[in-house]
């Protein structure tokens, strides 16, 4: 279940310290900017989002090398990383947020294991990248890493 009211909470933080937010999905698939934009009065705070759940998207809207995800794979923190760093700058947002991971079924050859989660947090020069194992049905998953990384920003602002 979405906490809303921790979204409140960091919406309120975020617009005290006149921050602008934005976020790159793929795990999420948009739950995170969603839930964002529930809030009355997100757009004072909330500039935006990409939901690249493909990896071509990754590349081609973010510019991440596709090398970097032939090597360590579309679930990595270095992809998260990317995607928070790069959101960043083309959102133009003081604060980005990324999230990838495997919500299975399956396990692929190689891949990351089911319930694995990478989130990065973006903010001005700084990158803090997050690896969780989630083992819950795929949109209790989704949920739990908004609320996650609602708690992350609320804790690194």
């Amino acid at each position: 279940m979405i906490d809303y009211e921790a979204a409140k909470k960091v919406l309120a933080l975020l617009n005290h310290k006149h921050l602008t937010l934005g976020a790159v999905e793929s795990l999420t698939g948009g739950l995170f900017s969603s839930t964002i934009c529930s809030v009355p009065g997100a757009s004072s705070v909330f500039k935006g989002s990409l939901v690249t759940y493909a990896a071509s998207e990754k590349v081609s809207l973010l510019g991440i090398d596709p090398k970097l995800i032939e090597d360590k794979g579309v679930v990595s923190k270095e992809v998260a990383r990317e995607m928070a760093s790069r959101g960043k700058t083309v959102l133009n947002v003081d604060v980005a947020v990324s999230f990838t991971g495997n919500a299975g079924p399956t396990k692929e050859e190689g891949q990351a294991p089911v319930g694995r989660v990478h989130m990065a947090l973006a903010i001005n020069d700084d990158v803090y990248d997050f690896e969780e194992d989630i083992l819950l049905p795929r949109n209790e998953m989704r949920e739990e890493c908004v609320n996650r990384m609602i708690l992350k920003i609320i804790e690194k602002i």
